[in-house]
């Protein structure tokens, strides 16, 4: 039903700046998650049985999920499953509360189905997320998904301090969240893609692995990494304990868009498609059937989604390309499946 509304709606939000379209959708689905739920579940279609599988602590109900940096604070949590997701990934949440950085920050390349952004990780903190993910357990509305949460550093928090910003967020969340992802990789917040060199994240991901009381803890990297820091960030995590990997965050190059928009910030979308590709591939060839490998990053055909799977990854995620494909782009992905 709401694919079908979508193409009416669309001129409408893109009418408006990123930042406020994205603002209102999440109102809107926060205020009648299922309500709106029930409308998107008429005609959906969900991944076919024998495409659930068994990753990283988890039973992920079909290979697409949805990626972490569109509900932030856990608002629509009820929604997302109702479009045909096998698993969805909340956040990124940070130990202290933060605006991130100012508007307009978001970005859409239309011609080229691309969004820069610089968010800066604005959210509510990991207190508030805790609180109502432990509302929706209470009430019986947890989806029957897994729902991650993917944690970052607080901008205020000093590097040398991150471990600590980290560790906080995944004990409040810790028996909450179905599996944690760590992110250091976002381009938006000063100094937080040092965290993906060697000596910190080995005290960063054993830290949080301890803290997350057995809860899978993944490690989310960028594209941006040279091939062979991308391969030793993956051996890190394995002698970490991590559950597994997330390749790929948005990147800071520009050099296939038709159009640069001259922000700061990183780029996702279709465009990021085939630096991601080629990334998915130095993260599955490092970890060598060790740990699980989640591909994102410019997926929006069911052809990259059946490549990705071939070659290897366990589960993939999608975000930009709801934006510009509509909420029925996962039923789509799950027929091509079929």
């Amino acid at each position: 039903m709401l694919d079908l509304l979508y193409p009416m709606l669309r001129p409408l939000l893109f009418s408006m700046e990123a930042d406020k379209a994205h603002d209102a959708m999440m109102s809107v689905l926060g205020a009648a998650p299922r309500t709106l739920g029930a409308l998107a579940s008429m005609g959906t279609t969900r991944a076919p049985a024998s495409m659930s599988r068994e990753a990283f602590g988890v039973r992920l109900a079909g290979p697409v999920g949805l990626a972490a940096g569109l509900d932030k604070d856990g608002v629509a949590v009820p929604f997302w499953p109702k479009l045909g997701f096998g698993f969805i990934e909340i956040g990124t949440v940070t130990m202290h509360a933060q605006p991130g950085n100012p508007k307009p920050r978001m970005f859409r390349i239309v011609e080229d189905k691309a969004l820069v952004n610089r968010a800066g990780f604005n959210n509510a903190g990991s207190a508030v997320l805790a609180q109502r993910l432990e509302q929706l357990r209470g009430r019986g509305l947890w989806p029957e998904i897994p729902v991650g949460v993917n944690v970052g550093k607080s901008k205020v928090t000093p590097l040398e301090e991150a471990t600590g910003d980290y560790v906080t967020s995944i004990q409040r969340l810790e028996g909450l969240a179905d599996y944690f992802t760590v992110n250091v990789s976002s381009p938006n917040t000063p100094g937080l893609r040092e965290l993906q060199g060697s000596e910190f994240l080995k005290e960063l991901l054993s830290s949080s692995v301890e803290a997350a009381g057995g809860t899978s803890v993944l490690l989310k990297l960028a594209p941006d990494l040279s091939d062979e820091a991308l391969a030793e960030a993956v051996e890190v995590a394995v002698t970490a304990g991590a559950g597994g990997v997330i390749a790929t965050n948005t990147t800071i190059t520009r050099d296939a868009l038709t159009r640069d928009p001259n922000e700061t910030g990183g780029m996702s979308g279709q465009p990021l498609w085939s630096l991601a590709r080629q990334k998915i591939g130095v993260a599955l060839k490092a970890a060598d059937g060790r740990l699980p490998v989640v591909g994102v990053g410019g997926i929006h055909t069911t052809e990259q989604v059946r490549e990705l799977l071939d070659a290897g990854c366990v589960a993939v995620q999608v975000y930009t390309a709801l934006i510009f494909e509509g909420p029925g782009l996962i039923s789509r992905l799950n027929r091509g499946l079929r």
